[in-house]
């Protein structure tokens, strides 16, 4: 939870910096090259905690789940070379040339090498998902020999029926969350009056892509739902605190709110939309859902966790796209200026509050996704508690609080690195490099 933070605002500020340095060559308004300037900052930030939290995972495949690896390793680790290989390579070569390019460089080189940046955090982010996804919907092989996962055909282990749903749904998250993110800095800032014009146009930039990538979103996050409903029915059904498989003729109801009891399997409290479960699942309101009771007890997740984490995440989302069209309403009313912005008070309060919320709703939505798929560590074939090291609690206990040391210093420490950043503001002087129109040469 403390490393996806990072991943997911690198891949989205790379292409924000990608997109204002795209502006300032195009158009030559150094006003986007400052914005381009400016967030990189807050990139560096962002990918070295990615590369501090990011390190202990790797260790953790042979130090905590060495049964795991066996099992997965000739495929898993595979995938994981790759990912270091392009992605992460292709990232790190072409970061040097961003931050120290912009006197060495050409502008159009320069905006070549952040493209390859960004292009790099994303395909990170593909090859990551492919191991993940495989672990939701294993396939390209069939069967467990010896205790390792035999894969004969490595394209349908890649291309796996779940990455066609979560790549795009968790890409689009890294880039709202990083939308809700910059408005919300942006909207702090515009309701002191403190470089008000830079920030508001980082806030209406902001407030375009967060409308557009919140509607995708939700988009990626029907096929989702389907995707899990057909290959995952216990998750689906965990999720929804869903007890009784739907009879022909009768639409499934979906919970807004329960309260599971998982020893009587049933709901205390609840309050139902009859057929919308159905309508979510299916597409059709009187499609089947498998019910829990369908489901041996042993092979069931953690359900009122899931239950209420992916609430959080969608009502999150809900509000998200809520708030952005508001926003983008105001700015069609023309209220959006550098003399009006600061008065829409609640407009940028909704911001500021939302932008740590985005975060949360890409962890709830993260929690739902992997204690969905317990007991199993690969989806149908090896459960977790077949897949760990032999190690004791005390151990375990030792190492994660020494971790959860180490992640309380790192974030004090990428707080105030970022209140330094933010107190300096934007450059405000013309840049030694930059010609006095403005227009790159």
């Amino acid at each position: 939870m403390f490393h996806i933070i990072w991943p997911a605002l690198t891949i989205g500020l790379s292409i924000f910096i990608f997109a204002a340095e795209l502006a300032w060559v195009k158009t030559g308004n150094v006003e986007w090259r400052r914005q381009a300037r400016f967030w990189t900052k807050f990139f560096l930030l962002a990918f070295a905690m990615g590369v501090i939290s990011g390190v202990p995972l790797e260790f953790q495949f042979g130090t905590n789940w060495s049964r795991f690896s066996v099992a997965s390793g000739n495929f898993l680790g595979q995938i994981l070379s790759v990912e270091t290989m392009s992605g992460f390579m292709l990232e790190s070569i072409f970061l040097y040339f961003m931050v120290a390019g912009w006197k060495r460089l050409s502008p159009g080189m320069h905006l070549f090498s952040t493209g390859m940046v960004a292009l790099g955090a994303s395909i990170s982010a593909f090859w990551i998902m492919v191991a993940n996804s495989w672990m939701q919907t294993p396939s390209g092989g069939g069967r467990m020999v010896d205790g390792v996962y035999q894969v004969t055909d490595r394209l349908a282990a890649i291309f796996n029926p779940d990455i066609f749903a979560s790549f795009p749904h968790m890409w689009l998250a890294c880039l709202t969350s990083t939308a809700f993110i910059i408005c919300g800095v942006s909207a702090w800032h515009i309701l002191r009056h403190r470089h008000s014009e830079f920030y508001l146009r980082a806030f209406k930039a902001g407030v375009a892509a967060a409308l557009f990538f919140s509607l995708l979103q939700a988009f990626t996050g029907d096929i989702s739902g389907r995707t899990v409903a057909r290959y995952q029915p216990a998750k689906l059904a965990a999720t929804e605190a869903f007890w009784e498989t739907n009879k022909p003729g009768e639409g499934a109801a979906w919970s807004i709110f329960a309260w599971p009891d998982t020893e009587a399997e049933r709901n205390y409290v609840e309050l139902r939309i009859p057929f919308v479960l159905s309508i979510l699942a299916t597409h059709d309101p009187f499609g089947r859902v498998t019910g829990l009771k369908d489901i041996p007890e042993d092979e069931r997740p953690p359900i009122t966790l899931i239950f209420y984490s992916f609430r959080i995440m969608v009502f999150t989302g809900t509000l998200m796209i809520i708030v952005a069209l508001w926003a983008m309403w105001t700015w069609y009313k023309g209220r959006l200026t550098p003399i009006h912005a600061a008065r829409q008070r609640k407009l940028m309060k909704f911001f500021i509050w939302l932008a740590p919320f985005s975060i949360i709703a890409i962890w709830t939505g993260w929690i739902m996704r992997e204690v969905g798929r317990q007991p199993w560590i690969i989806y149908g074939l090896l459960r977790t508690d077949d897949a760990s090291s032999p190690l004791t609690a005390g151990a375990v206990s030792i190492s994660l609080g020494y971790f959860a040391l180490a992640a309380v210093f790192f974030i004090t420490l990428f707080c105030v690195f970022s209140v330094r950043i933010l107190r300096k503001g934007p450059e405000t002087d013309q840049a030694p490099d930059e010609p006095e129109s403005g227009r790159p040469t």
